[in-house]
């Protein structure tokens, strides 16, 4: 069957069919489209199950400072060698001559039995004719090689010893195309509209104007080089709360606050580790017995933050950018502004160097881009973050500022137990808020209430 897909899709499918499995730079090379581009398009044909993203890592090893000089001038043992194959000499003069390697290359020779030495001589009682490490040093010389590519017997030496090597992580990606694409029909309609045909006026089927605000938001976030993660709408309590340091007595986890699935509980929630871990922050920190059987329980997960904590506990990757995105629950009397269920956007930056000045930047460019220009940032408190901010977004329309989204770098309390050791910046709020503020509705429930007038001429672009 055909189906009619943009330009940026079209091109990467049809490079695929070319050559099955591509890094994304590959595709920018063939398909001539810019990185930014190809991002895109790779997240609309992910979430169309259209194609893999298998991402991988590589061990790339180099020398060292140290490394750079043994391969140069030879290990320290070797040069130590050397010098005495001509017969005895002094420890004075062997250690003049080698210097500050002089200490190491002698340990590693009286402990390999290669030497023998007296109060004032050295001499040598066994010559080998390869040193330990020597075999690496020669194939890596001033090259970058993957470690698989080395001897581990002859390496495991050298990584003990002190900038000898080198170590760096490659992380790629390999696009392929899923077997459901491998079959469509691509059509060559090039979708150019002439906008200034006349039309009939008919009321045709379209997007619900939140669902284009979800849409939106979702882009957004894939341009700015982030992946999205998708979790269950059901989850313990462990990841819902314990693992984002909520005493079980918080009023949060009350019946009146979060709904709970009657008579279920979830049989392994965690690792043996991350369980001890966690209960061992709750009660070192909050000072009260931790029962499992709590943590088991099931609820409707009250935020996307759980998705998020547990995806970064799973991976523990030292750089990440991901959000998530979509309905949470909580027990509220429905009002103007409150909702039992909505739709919510969440996201975590992890980085060595990350900081407050980045998170602030980060909600900047997304408001920027949102159309959102009027913002500033409020300190405040929440449960799982230290620093925390509140965003305040100003409302012309009101002629007042409103809060959107609670942000801040997640405690350590939270981080630690789940093996989390860079800093992690996170955000999350209410997608329908934001939907409030560009079609200028004062209550929330209008977005439910199938009102057929209000859906047909609010306009599509905001």
């Amino acid at each position: 069957m055909s189906q009619v897909f943009h330009e940026i899709e079209k091109k990467i499918i049809l490079s695929l069919r070319e050559n099955p499995k591509q890094s994304p730079e590959m595709l920018e090379k063939f398909t001539q489209l810019s990185p930014d581009q190809i991002r895109r398009g790779i997240e609309w044909l992910k979430l169309k199950n259209l194609v893999n993203v298998d991402e991988s890592k590589l061990s790339i090893i180099s020398l060292g400072k140290n490394g750079i000089e043994s391969f140069q001038k030879g290990l320290p043992e070797r040069r130590l060698l050397n010098l005495l194959k001509n017969g005895p000499r002094k420890l004075s003069e062997l250690q003049k001559e080698l210097g500050t390697v002089f200490g190491p290359s002698m340990g590693l020779a009286r402990k390999n039995n290669w030497v023998e030495a007296s109060s004032e001589n050295v001499l040598i009682k066994n010559l080998p004719l390869e040193l330990p490490g020597e075999k690496t040093l020669k194939q890596i010389g001033e090259k970058k090689l993957p470690i698989n590519e080395i001897d581990n017997n002859d390496l495991a030496p050298l990584l003990k010893r002190p900038d000898f090597i080198v170590e760096d992580i490659l992380k790629y990606k390999k696009i392929t195309l899923t077997d459901s694409a491998k079959s469509i029909v691509i059509s060559d309609s090039s979708g150019e509209i002439d906008v200034e045909a006349k039309v009939p006026d008919v009321f045709i089927a379209r997007t619900h104007p939140l669902k284009d605000t979800i849409d939106e938001i979702r882009e957004i976030f894939v341009t700015l080089g982030f992946s999205e993660i998708i979790g269950n709408m059901t989850q313990s309590s462990f990841w819902n709360f314990d693992a984002l340091f909520t005493p079980q007595d918080h009023p949060a986890r009350e019946l009146q606050d979060t709904f709970y699935l009657d008579s279920i509980s979830a049989k392994k929630i965690a690792t043996p580790q991350q369980i001890r871990k966690v209960s061992d922050s709750h009660k070192k920190n909050w000072r009260y017995h931790w029962d499992i059987n709590e943590a088991r329980k099931m609820v409707l997960r009250t935020h996307t933050t759980c998705v998020t904590i547990k995806y970064l506990a799973e991976n523990k990757s030292d750089e990440s950018r991901v959000f998530s995105l979509g309905r949470v629950f909580r027990n509220e009397k429905v009002s103007y502004k409150h909702l039992v269920e909505f739709n919510q956007i969440e996201g975590v930056v992890v980085g060595k160097d990350a900081n407050l000045r980045n998170l602030m930047g980060i909600q900047r460019e997304f408001y920027k881009r949102i159309g959102i220009t009027k913002i500033k940032f409020w300190p405040t408190f929440f449960p799982y973050t230290e620093p925390s901010l509140q965003t305040m977004v100003y409302n012309e329309r009101l002629g007042k500022w409103i809060e959107l989204f609670g942000m801040g770098i997640f405690r350590p309390e939270v981080t630690k137990p789940l093996g989390i050791t860079k800093p992690v910046l996170a955000w999350g709020g209410g997608i329908e808020r934001i939907a409030m503020l560009k079609y200028g509705l004062d209550d929330v429930r209008e977005f439910y209430n199938n009102n057929l007038n209000w859906l047909r001429s609010t306009t599509k672009c905001q």
